[in-house]
């Protein structure tokens, strides 16, 4: 069985497919086109420039010839003859000029002078009407020689006096042979320019070979509408920047995560989003992989990489629903272990309920039931009294459970009273979240541990004050302690810290407010956060200013 014939390949033409050869031949075309162009142009005026320097110079053999005094003289005293004085002297002025022909007439146009002596005597070809006139005449004609370059002038007597005229002529085939003569050398140097054009064409071809990694321009086009479509779509925030430092290219998604749009581009990260960490991210300035920063209430997670031609490119990451996840998960974790050890002790209990019922000690188990049933409706009743806003409620009351299972006493002052009107309920559930975490950290494992919460309403403003009987923070580091990355803590499974007080201080501030960390009384650290207008409405209920009463410690 015999094989099928491939198809034979057809011969397809057309611009090559990679950039450098397009370029190259596009330069070569062009450089080709304007030598032929320049050449033509050249050529063009050089024909008429040769035929007006033909005229004149016929012109200024005719007039020479006609100064001189003798030839008029024997053109009035000698006849026209083959061998008369006349024809002499025009003969050797032919010779020596190298003109075609020096032709002296009378006023009737009788030749007493030719090349040819047999057409002595006879009247001339051309009309010399103008030159017997006394007019100087230049011209291209036809005569008995052929097609010449023409000069004639009147001829005069002593007394100026028209007594006939001079007509010289040059060959106009020496005129063509001279302009045939410069072609060449012009054709050389048109060839010399064209080949420094070529090569000029094909060292910048190369230097775009190199700088476009020898791609296609279909290639390069895909690129561009590829790069489009993945800056636009991807779900991470792409910054870019140029050697000098100022924004040349924003995606979507960064200017959703930076809160900034077009008119950046061309600005410095400084102008742009304003003087912090962030801006110091996008410049350069803080260095290293992963680097987290807080850009309004985000918390971003940033890299940057430096480029070939001097600028970088810096990736955002929105991290914030991740640490709110996280954080999550941790308390998660902590009511689970809570839960764990109320179970245990919930077990327990019961068995010494068990036991009191054996025992038929019924009164005894009757108050140990009231006693442990009182004891948990205590903490609930202690915060929904002080604080009615059920979100920021049922956030401490979990946090209290946490505090216990880790060894430490949750305290809500009694200086606490804050209403249901908050207008940002999930704003300070943050905040306090985020002080009560790091204050539960501060004094893990110490004895007689204790934080205690304050929450007051001061007309629209609400303040909170969360203090601790931990180590505290020396005086050179409270500023720190609000820096975005910073932190003295091991970070937790979930990522990195270093967030939790840089958003409690953003989010303050955001709201004209601030955050503020001080020594508390008797030791430990005293976070106080200040958020104006935090409250809806004016019937508020007044903030307590009297001193608290001691409280018990668990």
């Amino acid at each position: 069985m015999s094989r099928p014939t491939p198809p034979a390949r057809r011969l397809r033409l057309g611009l090559p497919r990679r950039m450098f050869s397009q370029v190259l031949l596009m330069q070569l075309a062009i450089a080709a086109g304007v030598t032929v162009l320049a050449t033509g142009l050249f050529l063009a005026p050089l024909s008429n420039q040769l035929d007006d320097q033909a005229m004149r110079r016929a012109l200024a053999i005719a007039q020479t010839t006609a100064e001189q005094p003798q030839i008029a003289k024997d053109l009035q005293t000698t006849p026209y003859s083959a061998d008369g004085p006349v024809q002499k002297e025009a003969e050797r002025i032919r010779k020596a000029t190298k003109a075609e022909y020096v032709v002296i007439m009378n006023k009737e146009g009788v030749r007493w002078s030719h090349t040819d002596p047999e057409e002595i005597g006879g009247k001339v070809s051309t009309d010399p009407a103008r030159a017997l006139a006394g007019e100087e005449v230049m011209e291209i004609d036809e005569g008995t020689l052929g097609r010449s370059a023409r000069g004639k002038v009147p001829l005069r007597d002593s007394d100026g006096n028209i007594i006939g005229a001079v007509s010289v002529g040059i060959a106009y085939d020496s005129v063509r042979a001279r302009l045939i003569h410069a072609i060449p050398g012009l054709l050389a140097y048109a060839g010399g320019a064209l080949a420094v054009g070529a090569l000029a064409a094909w060292l910048i071809s190369r230097r775009v070979q190199r700088q476009t990694r020898d791609l296609a321009f279909s290639d390069i086009s895909a690129l561009l509408a590829e790069r489009e479509a993945m800056l636009h779509g991807i779900r991470e925030g792409v910054v870019a920047l140029d050697r000098t430092g100022r924004v040349r290219l924003l995606n979507d998604e960064a200017q959703r995560l930076l809160g900034i749009g077009d008119e950046a581009v061309g600005r410095s990260p400084d102008e742009a989003l304003g003087a912090g960490r962030t801006a110091d991210v996008l410049a350069g300035r803080v260095t290293g992989t992963d680097l987290l920063t807080v850009r309004g209430q985000r918390v971003l997670i940033a890299n940057r990489m430096p480029t070939d031609d001097g600028g970088a490119v810096a990736t955002l990451r929105d991290r914030t629903e991740l640490e709110q996840l996280g954080r999550e998960l941790d308390s998660t974790r902590g009511l689970i272990d809570a839960l764990r050890a109320q179970d245990h002790e919930h077990a327990n209990r019961m068995h010494t309920l068990l036991g009191l019922l054996e025992l038929e000690m019924y009164d005894d188990a009757v108050e140990f039931v009231g006693e442990v049933v009182g004891d948990h409706r205590a903490t609930a009743e202690q915060v929904t009294e002080k604080i009615k806003d059920p979100l920021l409620a049922a956030l401490l009351v979990g946090k209290a459970t946490v505090a216990a299972e880790r060894g430490v006493a949750l305290w809500i002052s009694d200086r606490t009273r804050l209403p249901d009107r908050l207008i940002d309920p999930r704003g300070i559930v943050t905040v306090v979240g985020n002080l009560v975490d790091n204050a539960l950290d501060a004094v893990g494992g110490k004895p007689h541990a204790r934080v205690e919460v304050e929450l007051r309403a001061e007309g629209r403003t609400a303040v909170l004050r969360v203090r601790d009987t931990g180590p505290g923070i020396p005086a050179e580091q409270r500023e720190l302690v609000f820096t975005e990355g910073w932190s003295t803590k091991e970070p937790p499974a979930h990522g990195k810290r270093g967030i939790g007080l840089s958003l409690v201080r953003r989010l303050a501030e955001r709201q004209g407010g601030s955050a503020a960390v001080t020594e508390a009384d008797g030791g430990g650290a005293e976070f106080v956060v200040v958020l104006p207008e935090a409250l809806a409405g004016d019937d508020l209920e007044p903030a307590l200013t009297v001193p608290a009463a001691p409280e018990e410690e668990s």
